[in-house]
């Protein structure tokens, strides 16, 4: 998977590379937050802030389990030819962006052109999935996710979450400014969900033969950087699909591209004014972020590109409003850091889907 291009931008053209700096979660202006026993997780009934780490060992429900119930996944392409929402894009290989000189917030690439794509999908359907009924589900940036997968078997098993399909949707390739995947999942608005709602989730029902649930308390998203970050858009500018959002190392900065005087800091304007500025929304939030995630002050100097300072703000906003959230700060990690995902993912998941009842249930 692609992450972080932007930070790796920065090393291209100052060639004294730097690693991000390690981030003490204690920091002055840092969300107060309980820090855990070492390995240890927070609830799945617990809100709030909480730091894990700095040892990180994959949980069992991570590992795959031979007494379990397996799911079926299955595998096929999407090529952007047909659709109508997508057609693709692409910057010229080994060509980035410039600063506009008159609005730092604002990159200005050059270099776009239209480019086709094919992109994969992977969807999983538990063993216990009853033939025609409505089943609950989680959409997945930068896929296939096997590790989605596995735990999902093991959480079932144990009756932890409901028996959801799981839909994990490749990008169409590239990453930030100018690219297909930077216009899919940085862009501050419904298109992407509008992509997974009308060409998606219709070719998954006719190629798995289930039926996905139309209950947005029953529909979840999730993704790590700028896939967390589009995890979050698709729920915010559609919350009459989802309620349930899952994000690694969210990617909300200032990478939205091309630029919008509507929405002028990208998603680093959801915890400085889009959130606080709302009327609090039917969301369920669970963050992570590394204390060696990315930091980039180098292209744009417009102070928006720090991702760990982005999660905390999230943290402090999602508070504020009276969100349910739980934020998790990883020592001795990196950005969407694999081993903090064998960690933390099962019960994230668990904590994701610890209130929800079927739509008949709520009747």
């Amino acid at each position: 998977m692609a992450f972080g291009v932007l930070f790796y931008m920065a090393w291209s053209i100052n060639p004294t590379k730097a690693q991000p700096p390690t981030r003490d979660p204690h920091t002055p202006g840092f969300v107060s937050a309980t820090e855990l026993s070492d390995g240890a997780n927070p609830s799945p009934g617990a809100n709030g802030n909480f730091i894990i780490g700095p040892t990180h060992d994959p949980v069992p429900e991570s590992m795959i389990n031979a007494n379990v119930p397996k799911g079926t996944v299955y595998h096929f392409t999407m090529d952007s030819k047909d659709s109508k929402i997508y057609p693709g894009i692409a910057r010229d290989p080994n060509t980035f962006g410039t600063p506009d000189p008159a609005n730092p917030a604002r990159l200005i690439v050059s270099t776009g052109h239209p480019a086709p794509y094919t992109r994969q999908l992977a969807v999983y359907v538990p063993k216990q999935y009853v033939a025609g009924t409505a089943a609950p589900f989680i959409v997945g940036a930068d896929g296939p996710d096997n590790l989605l997968f596995t735990v999902l078997d093991n959480l079932i098993a144990e009756g932890k979450v409901p028996a959801m399909i799981a839909i994990s949707v490749g990008n169409g390739s590239g990453d930030a400014q100018g690219s297909e995947r930077g216009l899919e999942y940085d862009t501050m608005n419904g298109v992407y969900a509008e992509f997974i709602e009308n060409e998606v989730l219709p070719l998954v029902e006719s190629r798995c033969h289930v039926k996905l649930t139309k209950d947005p308390a029953g529909r979840a998203t999730m993704g790590g950087s700028s896939g967390g970050s589009c995890a979050l858009i698709m729920a915010w500018y559609h919350p009459e699909w989802y309620h349930r959002v899952l994000t690694y190392s969210g990617t909300y900065i200032n990478q939205q591209w091309p630029w919008n005087p509507k929405t002028p800091q990208g998603a680093w304007g959801f915890h400085e004014n889009i959130i606080p500025k709302s009327h609090p929304k039917p969301l369920r939030i669970w963050m992570e972020v590394g204390d060696q995630d990315l930091y980039n002050p180098n292209i744009m100097r417009d102070d928006m590109h720090d991702w760990v300072l982005a999660n905390e703000n999230m943290a402090k906003v999602l508070a504020a409003k009276g969100y349910p959230y739980q934020f998790v700060f990883a020592r001795n990690a990196k950005h969407v850091d694999y081993k903090v995902r064998q960690q933390t993912l099962p019960e994230a998941l668990e904590w994701l889907w610890k209130d929800y009842q079927p739509a008949k249930a709520r009747q």
